[in-house]
């Protein structure tokens, strides 16, 4: 089971890393991002780009079994 939410973890972290590169339209995205610019300004982007690598590479450890056993 653990592989599971390890993999949509990951992809929730995929999410945000392409959204935050190409500053994404997607509604979803956008109603993050106008939560978060209130905190990030201008940044909100680049903010979601290293949040999401973080996202993922917990998914990661998450699936292997390494947390959440």
């Amino acid at each position: 089971m653990h592989i599971l939410w390890g993999c949509l973890i990951a992809a929730v972290g995929l999410f945000m890393v392409i959204c935050g590169s190409t500053k994404s339209e997607f509604v979803i995205y956008r109603l993050m991002v106008a939560r978060s610019r209130i905190l990030w300004g201008e940044k909100v982007h680049r903010f979601y780009q290293i949040v999401g690598t973080m996202v993922i590479i917990f998914g990661a450890l998450v699936a292997l079994g390494y947390i959440w056993r």
